[in-house]
């Protein structure tokens, strides 16, 4: 008799697995991990929501709870959740056009299709989106990151961005006249000390060899741990408060952030609206997915623990973005730069992932008044910084040493997503991957002509014969029409690989031209793949000899 399997059989949180053998030695790695990454999360997380056209705590209370959700919750054992910069532009584009309530409604939306993409085991899908696709929306993404930073790097006044590309940009153009050089100086000293913290600290820096010779070298060591985010936050928000400089700051802008717990609140939700929001729910869906996966495998290759497993990812992130729309959150996914910190950090577990948002938790709780102080144009620089490092920019260099196909696919997502949409420009890719990919297996089948005996025919077919490469049948049938009399074509067919419905459509229309005339159609060394369809559809009794 067989058993029932449970509902949720296949929901195995990582976090179980890896406490089976959990020891001291490990929490401490973990401890110091999840500190470490919690540290670096503060800045992006705030700088990702201000992005998005949110409030900072937005970022922040997403970064905690999504952030420990999937680390309790998901199929890896280093990997970081939270706001990334992936979604801020498809954030601040929903917000602009159905606004906030409507975010909240698609992004638990989309959290309940991420789970049931994870349940019903579609994590394995997300690897058939083509590399090119890949790199050219996370490239364009990166470039629409850097253009609506503009703003506050440049210190310029305007209430409200648009969320279009050329309507950005007109923006921009039209205040120029309001430059900040304090703004400006400030973002960008930000990008510069980012760039160079850590590399006076790398082992073969000068700067560090030379404090070698130093008492007090042990304390400087230490001070090579602070995050460099971290480092430019703080310094350069003491100088704008010490200074006072006339620049805008979350408190100007926001007014803080609150010293408190985020209050539960359902979203007001209608029919009506949630059939406008089908697209942005798929497109958060759709990004999340490829986004968390693509960090758990980069994850796999830095760290020794076991590979990711990416059904209960999907699960965890799925969990993760319907429980934060209720405490005003925004989307969170897999994020590649706290999850390498955290690897580096010396994480061997989930646990690292719930003291991360435990120390979160707690800075914001304690320190909340002083975020008031920290200017937007350092943000700004964070994420200047953030989309330069997103981006695959040497790819572009690159290309000579590809096809035509991966070229046209790549730069044409890129610009779609600039000048369009993500999901406009992942959909193109994606029709533009499957009409190459059938042009390129279509090339590849061939039908050789053999040598014969008078009144017959004799072929070698090569490849696939499939719906796009069927034309190539069609001499063969020319020839037979032109023969004055009858003919027998022998088709060698041990160098076909794969023949779908439309390919023997194919071969049973060069059959009924051969049968009008009185010839014969013999198929000779069949795989198994093309016997078993010619057998079960009752063509191979029409050959000859018969096949089945």
């Amino acid at each position: 008799m067989l058993k029932r399997m449970p509902l949720f059989a296949g929901f195995q949180p990582r976090l179980v697995q890896d406490l089976r053998d959990y020891n001291r030695d490990r929490l401490f790695k973990d401890m110091g991990a999840g500190a470490t990454v919690g540290i670096v999360a503060l800045p992006l997380a705030m700088a990702f929501a201000i992005a998005s056209g949110l409030k900072p705590e937005a970022g922040l209370w997403t970064a905690i709870i999504a952030g420990f959700l999937i680390s309790a919750l998901g199929g890896s054992s280093v990997q970081i959740g939270g706001p990334a910069g992936a979604f801020i532009v498809i954030v601040y584009g929903i917000v602009e056009r159905y606004g906030l309530a409507n975010l909240l409604i698609s992004t638990f939306s989309a959290g309940v299709l991420l789970f049931l993409m994870g349940f019903f085991k579609l994590g394995t899908l997300v690897r058939y989106v083509p590399v090119s696709v890949v790199i050219g929306f996370t490239n364009g993404i990166a470039v629409l990151i850097a253009l609506s930073q503009l703003r506050d790097v440049l210190g310029l006044q305007i209430d409200k961005m648009p969320a279009d590309f050329f309507q950005q940009i007109g923006t921009l153009s039209r205040h120029l006249d309001t430059f900040n050089p304090w703004a400006f100086g400030l973002a960008a000293a930000c990008v510069v000390g980012l760039f160079l913290w850590p590399r006076l600290w790398a082992d073969e820096s000068g700067f560090r060899k030379k404090l070698e010779g130093l008492d007090r070298v042990s304390a400087l060591k230490a001070t090579s741990r602070v995050p460099a985010p971290i480092v430019a936050l703080v310094s350069l928000s003491v100088l704008a408060w010490a200074l006072e400089m006339p620049v805008e700051t979350i408190g100007s802008r926001f007014g803080g952030i609150p010293q408190s717990l985020p209050t539960f609140e359902l979203p007001s939700f209608s029919w009506a609206t949630a059939q406008m929001l089908v697209v942005p729910t798929l497109t958060i869906a759709m990004l999340g997915a490829i986004e968390s996966l693509l960090c758990a495998r980069v994850a796999d290759q830095l760290s020794d623990r076991p590979k990711h497993n990416p059904n209960q990812e999907l699960m965890a992130q799925g969990v993760a973005n319907a429980v934060v729309p209720f405490f005003g959150g925004m989307p969170a996914t897999g994020t590649i730069a706290r999850t390498v910190t955290n690897i580096r950090a010396g994480a061997t577990s989930p646990v690292a992932g719930l003291v991360h948002a435990g120390t979160l938790a707690a800075v914001v709780l304690g320190a909340a008044p002083l975020a008031k102080h920290i200017p937007l144009a350092v943000l700004a620089g964070v994420l200047l910084f953030v989309a330069w490092n997103m981006g695959e920019w040497k790819e572009f260099a690159r290309l000579r040493q590809f096809s035509n196909h991966y070229r046209l696919m790549l730069l044409s997502t890129f610009f779609v997503t600039i000048v369009f949409d993500l999901t406009v420009a992942v959909e193109l890719g994606l029709v533009l991957a499957v009409v190459l990919f059938v042009l390129r297996q279509s090339e590849i089948f061939r039908a050789e002509p053999m040598v014969a005996e008078p009144g017959s025919l004799r072929y070698k077919l090569y490849g696939s014969l499939f719906f796009g490469a069927v034309a190539k049948i069609d001499p063969i049938v020319d020839a037979v029409e032109r023969s004055p009399c009858a003919v027998q074509v022998e088709l060698d067919a041990s160098q076909m690989l794969s023949l779908d419905t439309t390919g023997l459509d194919a071969l049973e229309q060069l059959h009924k031209a051969l049968h009008k005339r009185g010839g014969t159609l013999t198929l000779t060394g069949l795989n198994e793949q093309p016997r078993s369809l010619i057998e079960r559809s009752g063509f191979g009794q029409k050959l000859t000899p018969p096949i089945g």
